[in-house]
């Protein structure tokens, strides 16, 4: 790993630190200091680092700035009883252009990916989410990327990456690794009609704020996930005021930190992003706050997997299967471990994407199914398999 790339964490950070609890998160954690140097990253599974960069951030300039508010906040909660080591690697500074900036994270998240450690990136736009899925290129596996967000951030191909035209360069610039792509909490009347519909041909998924508001039904979409990237603008404005495009309706922020625990639980996530917080129009330090509540639901999330996806042994699931009418039998699978529930895809024989043949599911999918009517996810994931 280029360390040359990552700037120590401020000295009024550590001495905020000094301040705190024995007991603390930022006690318990190794952080890159001027005085200690870049952490040893051998038995860490979990590296947060923070980006400056907001030049290519839509209307929300300055969300490079401020991550030291961050980190305060973090850094004075106390960890649960977990079993995970986390370094604080620091900040990636702007570049002289953008993509300066941008291959020096691509950098940093290859180096963390191949020694299994899961990137929490702060700050910059949420373009970094592109970033993030270029560094799978040399994983050489399709990636499933879940992004909670009110808008869908397509834009137009010949448009420059920016925080809102980066989908449209991940859907079609090569190499397209993608397979699924998941809006969670997108609202209607910031999208256009023919964008939503763009979604709906490309059997992507994409959940109403309504309905993904509907908590325990949604988590499929993050187990599911290899990214998962949250623009802080899809919480509600009188929650996390710093963002220049948050909106009155949005997330609470109970219910973006139970979205972040789901992400953490995922056995599949392998980076988490936060992306668009603006200290400048952060009252109180609120967003902040909040920000730093759904890192620590996150890694409390990563503290309780189970490992119970892909199968750990056919023994640990309880197998149902539901006779239809006029298709072929459904199969099902619940594990015994965490109570979650599967669905089966069947084509199997020269399918590229067999890492897929099983799809996270509900049980309320199941009990459709015993009524004759065919989960919508089951039949997504066949579209993209012919």
């Amino acid at each position: 790993m280029n360390t040359d790339f990552l700037t120590p964490i401020k000295e009024s950070v550590l001495a905020h630190l000094v301040m705190q609890s024995a007991s603390s998160f930022g006690q318990n954690i190794q952080v890159h200091s001027t005085e200690a140097g870049f952490p040893d990253l051998e038995n860490v599974q979990l590296a947060i680092f923070g980006v400056q960069e907001d030049r290519n951030s839509h209307n929300n300039f300055g969300c490079g700035e401020g991550l030291s508010h961050i980190r305060k906040k973090l850094y004075q909660l106390f960890p649960g009883k977990w079993q995970t080591n986390i370094a604080d690697l620091g900040n990636i500074q702007k570049g002289n252009k953008v993509s300066d900036t941008y291959f020096a994270v691509s950098e940093i998240i290859t180096s963390l990916l191949k020694k299994n450690i899961i990137p929490i990136i702060i700050g910059g736009g949420q373009d970094i989410t592109y970033v993030n899925y270029r560094a799978y290129d040399n994983l050489e596996q399709t990636v499933n990327i879940t992004a909670v967000d009110s808008r869908f951030d397509l834009g137009n191909l010949e448009d420059e990456l920016t925080s809102q035209s980066y989908l449209s360069k991940i859907i079609m610039q090569q190499p397209n690794n993608l397979f699924n792509y998941a809006n969670v909490g997108y609202q209607t009347y910031l999208n256009p009609q023919d964008e939503i519909e763009l979604l709906d041909n490309l059997f992507f998924d994409a959940y109403r704020l309504g309905k993904a508001k509907e908590l325990e039904n949604i988590e499929p979409a993050f187990r599911n996930a290899d990214i998962v990237s949250i623009d802080i603008g899809a919480v509600r404005q009188g929650d996390a005021p710093a963002n220049n495009n948050a909106s009155p309706n949005g997330f609470f922020g109970d219910e973006i930190c139970a979205l972040a625990r789901y992400a953490g639980i995922s056995d599949k996530v392998s980076s988490f992003g936060v992306y668009e917080y603006n200290a400048r129009l952060d009252v109180n330090h609120q967003t902040a706050h909040l920000i730093a509540q759904m890192i620590w639901y996150f890694i409390e999330g990563v503290n309780y997997r189970v490992k119970d996806y892909p199968f750990s042994g056919k023994e640990n699931y309880q197998k149902f299967t539901v006779l239809l009418e006029h298709d072929a039998p459904l199969t099902f699978y619940k594990s015994n471990k965490s109570g979650r529930w599967w669905i089966e895809i069947n084509i199997l024989s020269n399918n590229k994407y067999k890492r897929h043949a099983l799809i996270p599911c509900t049980y309320k999918d199941y009990t459709e199914a015993t009524k004759q009517n065919i989960p919508e996810k089951w039949y997504k994931a066949m579209k993209k398999m012919m």
